[in-house]
């Protein structure tokens, strides 16, 4: 495995270019960066009323923010992993080769649908509360890890033990900026690791950390995307303008 906190250096080198911004959303749930193409990221859930940089973000390029990405201000990470999504995703031929995941009427868990077969009866450990997970507590030992918990989740520590007695892991991919992606993917070293959510680049190299699995998303819809985004939208852009697609990283070439 490559040194996990080498992510960032690897994303940055990517984003490295004078792509003009056209726009940046901060939704109540996802974040968006606007320049060719998109790039997505889960928005910080506390609320703020003080960016000192609002209104000057349009105009400038990926190269400018995408270094927010190393930020310990959650606001500005969030950004810049926007900004690097941008640049990485649109161009990126990977999801291309990659399985549509869909499930009617609850499209945000079509991740979990698809490998449910593998799960049953296995220790799985999920890091991220998405909606309606509930509904496999029957079906799998399951433990959700939290930063803020709610009922039935576990506290952020609990990664510490939890993890390494895994033998699956769901890994948000927002775990990148709020920094405890590094941490994480050594804890889950030994387990079968999927990195997933709207927030995820698509880069082979991530199997060089650990990664076995991407499921991330294509935009299928960028007006309805921004839109929904826009109006508050959560899971409800599954709905509307982002499509899951799966990538098994051990049957892809890694080109350097």
């Amino acid at each position: 495995m490559s040194n996990p906190n080498a992510i960032y250096d690897l994303l940055l080198d990517y984003s490295n270019n004078k792509t003009v911004i056209q726009e940046i959303i901060i939704g109540l749930t996802w974040t968006m960066c606007q320049t060719e193409g998109i790039g997505l990221c889960m928005s910080p859930d506390v609320p703020i009323r003080t960016l000192s940089w609002s209104g000057t973000l349009v105009n400038q390029t990926i190269a400018d923010l995408a270094p927010w990405l190393r930020s310990w201000d959650s606001y500005q990470a969030t950004v810049g992993m926007a900004c690097v999504n941008a640049a990485i995703n649109p161009h990126s031929s990977l999801p291309l080769t990659g399985l549509p995941l869909t499930h009617p009427g609850s499209s945000n868990l079509a991740v979990f649908e698809h490998f449910l077969p593998q799960l049953r009866g296995k220790q799985v450990s999920i890091i991220g509360r998405y909606p309606g997970l509930n509904r496999y507590e029957t079906e799998m030992d399951i433990n959700v890890i939290e930063l803020n918990p709610g009922p039935g989740d576990f506290p952020s520590p609990a990664s510490e033990y939890l993890l390494p007695q895994s033998e699956w892991v769901f890994l948000t991919a927002t775990s990148i900026a709020n920094k405890t992606f590094p941490r994480l993917v050594e804890l889950a070293k030994n387990s079968t690791l999927v990195l997933m959510g709207p927030t995820v680049p698509w880069l082979a190299q991530l199997r060089e950390f650990g990664v076995d699995y991407l499921a991330g998303v294509t935009v299928t819809n960028p007006l309805a995307l921004r839109q929904t985004i826009a109006e508050g939208g959560g899971v409800r852009i599954f709905e509307t303008g982002v499509e899951y697609r799966l990538v098994n990283l051990n049957n892809t070439t890694i080109n350097h």
